[in-house]
């Protein structure tokens, strides 16, 4: 096993396997502990789940999280800071719009 450094300043480990061993190839995104003593401990992280969102407009979504909590998130280039006031406004309305239809729909179903 060799440590070390890039010039940006994150750390590598290279592991040499000595035995013959049979182990299927995989890549994953790990926690990954180095201990003084050169102890190394990798821990697989759980699979990131994606919310899907419930309604989109140009610049936003509306997703309902696992937490059962809803988010709205908007994004607008930093270029385009005149037009947010506006466009916040505009597509957070229209939004609300589509999940005020959708709570009507389910009512008369």
């Amino acid at each position: 096993m060799s440590f070390g450094k890039f010039d940006n300043g994150l750390h590598t480990a290279d592991f040499a396997c000595g035995e013959d061993v049979g182990l299927e190839p995989f890549s994953a995104h790990c926690k990954v502990q180095a201990m003084r003593d050169g102890n190394v401990y990798l821990t697989e992280l759980p699979h990131r789940v994606k919310n899907h969102p419930m309604f989109r407009d140009d610049n936003c979504s509306l997703t309902l999280g696992r937490n059962g909590r809803y988010y709205f998130v908007f994004t607008l280039p930093e270029d385009d800071l005149d037009e947010l006031p506006a466009q916040l406004v505009r597509q957070a309305g229209a939004i609300a719009q589509k999940v005020l239809c959708e709570l009507l729909f389910n009512l008369t179903a």
